[in-house]
């Protein structure tokens, strides 16, 4: 009888290997959004046989020290921290890239970030379908109320 060994980040589902390595073989950008129980984290990579290298990267912390009052893993603190990823991104030369989502689901709140990312000007293949409408981006469903155009323009004054 033979045993075969499973390659441990497949047996702990972190890992999708088909989708990375026909990520790998397009040679392009990708984006990982990780939504934790308190946080939102962005990172624009490049890819590499020996490992990825980060672009630029984005935390939902980010926002708290610039005045942010609600939760940092909400639709609209997603969209900023996306926002915020793809300016920095851009601003170290990078134009397109495309969403890897890995062993996780496709969310609303990935969706918010992916938009963010978009409307920060990176091209991104993406339907406009599948984003959050803009009530939910501008966080109008929530209690607490926090001005995102206001975030945004913070973001776009810092970083050039």
């Amino acid at each position: 009888m033979a045993y075969s060994k499973i390659l441990r980040r497949l047996r702990e589902e972190k890992t999708n290997y088909r989708k990375r390595g026909t990520m790998l073989m397009g040679k392009r950008d990708f984006i990982t959004v990780n939504i934790s129980n308190q946080n939102t984290q962005v990172q624009i990579l490049t890819p590499g046989m020996t490992g990825d290298k980060v672009i630029s990267s984005a935390h939902s912390r980010y926002l708290i020290e610039k005045g942010w009052k609600g939760s940092r893993k909400s639709v609209p603190a997603a969209y900023l921290t996306g926002y915020l990823a793809g300016k920095k991104a851009i601003s170290k030369g990078t134009k397109d890239a495309i969403l890897y989502t890995g062993t996780k689901r496709y969310t609303q709140r990935m969706a918010a970030a992916l938009k963010g990312i978009i409307d920060a000007g990176l091209k991104v293949p993406a339907s406009e379908e599948t984003f959050p409408p803009e009530d939910r981006i501008n966080g109008e469903h929530l209690t607490v109320k926090n001005d995102v155009s206001k975030m945004k323009s913070t973001i776009d004054s810092e970083v050039k």
